[in-house]
């Protein structure tokens, strides 16, 4: 006798016998269920169901009709549509890069060891905590022309502040304010989260080498943060598409359609003017435009992320 064990390699490896292993791929299959089932259910078949009613003129209290591609083809004619999606990337410019900016400068200033820094970070996320209806009025009251808190402080240096949810050229960019004073402070979360990341060694090194802060920043913590600002502006352009209920509740789209995302218009298309089958595919316009920003996003990170620092 050798005095091997059983199901070993001559090395002492444990050899897993090949039921074993079946037997423990179905309880990983038990484990991921809850999960795919989450996904296929509330993910990919209602995506399915929207794809499907897009090809229907249904009008909800009707029977659903097969149309083809007429909803397709109506889409392309449709000014009104093609106005929101304008308004959508407007509102997506004015917000995302402000409040990336922001949430980056914010996570610079609290990655420090300094006295209550936990407060601190916890103070800048309670926007991101409350209802966004209950802000959207409060902020109608602070954009009030007459007795608002931003026109009343105006006022006191000597400027006559817009009106400015019922002025054209101000309503995205107010709600783009709004929208951007929300979530800056859940981004940095991740920012911070990658700054923490970086290993210290890597600015003493560079501090050894005569790089200035400046220099540190630009050559060490950007490149570093490229996987976390990967993740960011992926879920803050998903996020910004999909913009509906501070429009909503602070503008109702107007005033004169200046901020009706295109969002608001699958709304106002499904519940106002119960077309579904048209919604439906306005959705499916919506889905393609995000997918389409997304892929180019990961093909412009790909060649600049670094997710290994040993």
């Amino acid at each position: 006798m050798t005095g091997r064990v059983p199901n070993t390699r001559g090395d002492g490896t444990v050899v897993t016998p090949l039921n074993a292993r079946r037997r423990g791929g179905w309880h990983a299959y038990l484990f991921v269920a809850p999960s795919l089932f989450g996904v296929v259910a509330f993910l990919l078949l209602p995506m399915l169901i929207v794809l499907v009613l897009s090809l229907f003129h249904w009008e909800l209290l009707s029977a659903p009709e097969f149309a083809g591609l007429d909803n397709y083809r109506r889409l392309a004619d449709d000014g009104q549509t093609w106005h929101s999606l304008w308004v959508t990337f407007v509102y997506v410019l004015l917000c995302v890069p402000l409040q990336t900016v922001l949430a980056l400068g914010l996570a610079l200033l609290l990655n420090q060891r300094i006295k209550g820094i936990r407060l601190y970070r916890s103070l800048f996320v309670v926007p991101w905590m409350a209802t966004p209806i209950v802000l959207a009025l409060i902020w109608n009251w602070i954009f009030d022309p007459r007795d608002g808190a931003i026109n009343s402080a105006l006022a006191l240096v000597g400027i006559t502040g817009p009106d400015w949810l019922s002025d054209p050229a101000w309503a995205l960019p107010a709600v783009a304010l709004v929208s951007v004073w929300q979530y800056t402070g859940y981004t940095m979360l991740f920012f911070l989260a990658g700054l923490q990341g970086i290993p210290k060694e890597l600015y003493d090194a560079a501090a050894t080498d005569g790089a200035t802060p400046a220099q540190r920043f630009w050559r060490v913590t950007l490149p570093l943060l490229n996987p976390t600002m990967f993740f960011v502006m992926v879920t803050n352009l998903i996020g910004a598409f999909q913009i509906f209920d501070t429009v909503y509740a602070m503008t109702d789209g107007g005033p004169g359609r200046s901020t009706e995302v295109l969002n608001f218009r699958i709304f106002q298309t499904a519940f106002k003017e119960f077309d579904f089958g048209y919604a439906a595919t306005l959705s499916t316009l919506l889905f393609a435009v995000i997918l389409a920003v997304t892929l180019a996003q990961v093909r412009f990170f790909a060649r600049r992320t670094t997710y290994d620092l040993s």
